[in-house]
């Protein structure tokens, strides 16, 4: 059998993780939670949630890897047999999705980045985001035509990516990361220094930081602190059981875990800074309210953002490039590690090599992309990142520690495991936070999503609006609720294939070389 590949060090694992991590939404998802669910009181359960959910889980699924030496398909093959492959091609194609529309969104911050030089976007953002720029028509559920100042973007971030994974894991993913990471920690640090000096500041930190302590009686805080940990980390996209399954076989593994969940936290601390402390800058100079200002989602980054570097006192290109180049590099380094879960899964089931993998899966991928660099793209990303994350990554997370901690009843062998070659040993806080809590509170997530979505009770300024965004019954069913059910369905049938001949499935305990 092929020696497997190995991270070239460990500071290339924990920078990849971490690179995974700290994707697109990082920046500007976490920042508007916090602050919509009781701000600087947010973090207590915040904290609580990465301590019992999110490392818990991340220690679960790095164990895994390390253990089963495979792909998330071949380490839960080899943790259950077929019963559980499929749970590992399920999450594979989820990842697969996601990556068709990430691709897109980062093509944005590459023009993006080009437009702060002058601020092209003028006095109007948002009719230059979606009528310059996107092209957005009128009807969602329509493609219309392709619209080429986001397709050609598009085309070259996937041909960063084909680069570097190509080149493989240590010449290609771990230095990519290590070039990467660093950099977008410096950039963004750039950043959040000269907006925390701006005027006004300080009014968006306040709105950030100010706790309000009456929130934390309210569940759906908890709920949302859990979910965001719960997406935030990368877990149950097969991105962390696939990249541990790369580590050389004495790596600790909870230790590399906690770094990896509090370095992702410390990043979202920091986003937070920069982020309200330029909304505070541009409600000061407005005369209005932080709160009138505030806006969740790619609104944020793409509309409002481009206001408040319009509005900064000097150096306005400067920032802009730097705020939209820290957004491309937060989004190659989950790209990359995303489309890295899908061809390792391809490479072993089939018996393929690395390049053929790299070459159907991630070409696959590019060519459907193009779906969302449409005049009606940005329909179509917003319904399936909506269903997918919503019903496919929860539910993975939900069905992946009830099946590992009551059916199949791993969790001793895996806490042995990972006990053997850690520093910080776990002890029984880690079984009761995955047997207990974690499903309890993504099993309260998963009922209340399905009550929202099946009753149709989304309300949107206070109206009910029916489907997610007032959007038609025939356009969520086909690209909402099909494309949920799909990924499960195509997981099946890929576990149905027979694994390669060349592919030993029986052969972890014999492949975690040093």
């Amino acid at each position: 059998m092929e020696q497997r590949s190995q991270w070239g060090t460990r500071a290339g694992f924990i920078l990849a993780a971490v690179g995974s991590a700290v994707g697109l939404g990082n920046i500007w998802r976490f920042p508007y939670v916090a602050y919509e669910n009781g701000g600087g009181a947010f973090f207590i359960p915040y904290l609580f949630a990465l301590l019992t959910a999110g490392i818990p889980i991340l220690i679960l699924e790095f164990t895994m890897g390390h253990k089963y030496r495979g792909s998330a398909p071949l380490s839960f093959f080899r943790l259950g047999g077929k019963k559980a492959e499929w749970l590992g091609w399920w999450a594979i194609f989820v990842s697969f999705v996601i990556s068709t529309y990430y691709a897109v969104i980062i093509a944005w911050a590459m023009k993006y980045t080009i437009y702060s030089f002058d601020q092209a976007w003028g006095d109007d953002t948002a009719g230059f985001l979606f009528g310059t720029v996107l092209e957005l028509g009128d009807v969602p559920g329509q493609a219309g035509g392709l619209v080429a100042g986001v397709a050609i973007p598009l085309l070259l971030v996937w041909a960063i990516t084909l680069g570097i994974l190509f080149a493989g894991v240590k010449k290609g993913i771990e230095l990519a990361n290590k070039i990467f990471i660093p950099t977008l920690v410096v950039i963004f640090l750039i950043v959040v220094i000269r907006a925390v000096t701006l005027d006004g500041a300080l009014l968006g930190l306040d709105a950030f930081f100010k706790p309000n302590f009456e929130q934390l009686s309210n569940p759906k805080v908890w709920v949302a602190a859990y979910g965001h940990i719960f997406f935030s980390l990368s877990i149950a996209f097969a991105i962390m059981i696939t990249y541990s399954s790369y580590l050389p076989k004495k790596s600790d593994i909870t230790n590399n875990a906690f770094i990896t969940g509090f370095a992702n936290s410390a990043f979202e601390l920091l986003a937070g800074i920069g982020v309200f402390s330029a909304l505070g800058f541009m409600a000061a100079s407005q005369g209005v309210a932080v709160s009138d200002v505030a806006s969740a989602g790619v609104g944020l980054a793409f509309v409002v953002f481009p206001q408040i570097i319009s509005e900064f006192p000097g150096m306005n290109g400067l920032f802009g490039v730097l705020f939209f180049l820290s957004l491309t590099l937060a989004g190659l380094t989950s790209l990359i590690s995303i489309c890295e879960t899908y061809v390792a899964g391809f490479s072993e089931k089939f018996g393929i090599t690395r390049n053929k993998a790299v070459a159907f899966g991630v070409g696959l991928a590019a060519v459907i992309s193009f779906l969302f660099a449409t005049n009606g793209g940005l329909y179509f990303l917003d319904v399936a990142d909506y269903f997918i994350n919503q019903f496919g990554i929860a539910a993975i997370g939900l069905i992946e520690v009830v099946a590992i901690a009551w059916f199949f009843k791993k969790l001793p062998e895996l806490q042995d495991h990972a006990n053997a070659v850690s520093d910080i040993r776990l002890g029984a806080w880690w079984q009761i936070c995955l047997k207990f809590i974690t499903p309890l509170v993504l099993g309260y997530m998963m009922f209340g999503l399905l009550k929202l979505n099946l009753l149709k009770q989304h309300t949107k300024n206070g109206e009910v609006i029916g489907n997610y965004e007032g959007y038609s019954d025939i356009f969520i069913l086909n690209f909402g609720w099909m494309v949920a059910a799909g990924v499960i369905i195509l997981g099946f049938i890929f576990t149905a294939m027979k694994w390669n001949k060349n592919t030993d499935v029986d052969a972890y305990q014999h492949a975690d070389g040093e």
